[in-house]
């Protein structure tokens, strides 16, 4: 057997577009109605990633792959990344729909108490990714390479929310999809070791956020995302 295992730890920031987000309930609530441009922010804590039984509460990334032969130019990814998305509170917004029983189609200040939304445990993409590698320098004690990616996934996330005064603490479940493209920055220490960067932009679509504590309202939009990662990793060469 030949080629290379790796694995990968790093970390995270997050940027993001503005997000049409749709809140519907009409069995514990009654109201169906649209923020317009929701902006939002990444939520970094990056304060935790020195203790070690804390290393998973900053936004985090766990890769782990194979590239198929000697050469090593061909791979593929499994990839956790734990982003975190707050939509920002007191925005100014245009507000439509139906609030039980009264219709509202305005410009508005959107407060925590009327909606607040956050996948904050979190905005997690598990993805398959392909890669492909070139090598750009190369001796016998150091590579370094430029490695793209393209792949797709579905979205395992936690969101916290409160609509209409209604919080729900959040649990973790499936919430829609996601598909997207990475460029990598890798520079191989040796034969084991690794540091690298890399920007993933992706597609995101949300179609199963639940909401309230009896989980019975749905939220739906979708966005675009652009992730700076950084870390480290180790190689696990196969054969000779």
């Amino acid at each position: 057997m030949h080629g290379t295992f790796f694995a990968f730890w790093g970390y995270n920031r997050d940027w993001y577009s503005k997000s049409t987000i749709t809140f519907e309930n009409h069995t514990s609530d009654n109201y169906n109605f649209t923020l317009y441009d929701a902006r939002a922010s990444d939520k970094p804590d990056m304060e935790y990633f020195y203790r070690l039984d804390q290393l998973t509460i900053p936004q985090y990334n766990l890769h782990a792959g194979y590239f198929f032969n000697d050469k090593r130019d061909l791979g593929i990814e499994v990839s956790w990344d734990h982003l975190k998305y707050v939509v920002n509170d007191y925005q100014f917004m245009h507000v439509k729909g139906d609030i039980r029983g009264r219709t509202i189609d305005k410009d508005m200040v959107v407060t925590p108490d009327f909606v607040h939304l956050q996948h904050t445990n979190g905005n997690n993409y598990l993805m398959i990714n392909l890669m492909k590698k070139y090598s750009l320098i190369k001796n016998k004690s150091i590579e370094l390479s430029l490695i793209g990616k393209v792949g797709a996934g579905v979205l395992i996330s936690y969101t916290i929310s409160t609509v209409l005064g209604n919080h729900d603490p959040g649990y973790f479940h499936y919430h829609g999809w996601l598909s997207g493209t990475a460029t990598e920055l890798k520079l191989d220490l040796g034969k084991y070791f690794f540091v690298s960067t890399s920007l993933q932009g992706a597609f995101v679509k949300y179609t199963n956020t639940r909401l309230g504590a009896d989980h019975e309202g749905l939220s739906k939009h979708y966005f675009y995302s652009l992730q700076y990662i950084y870390g480290a990793g180790i190689n696990i060469p196969l054969g000779k």
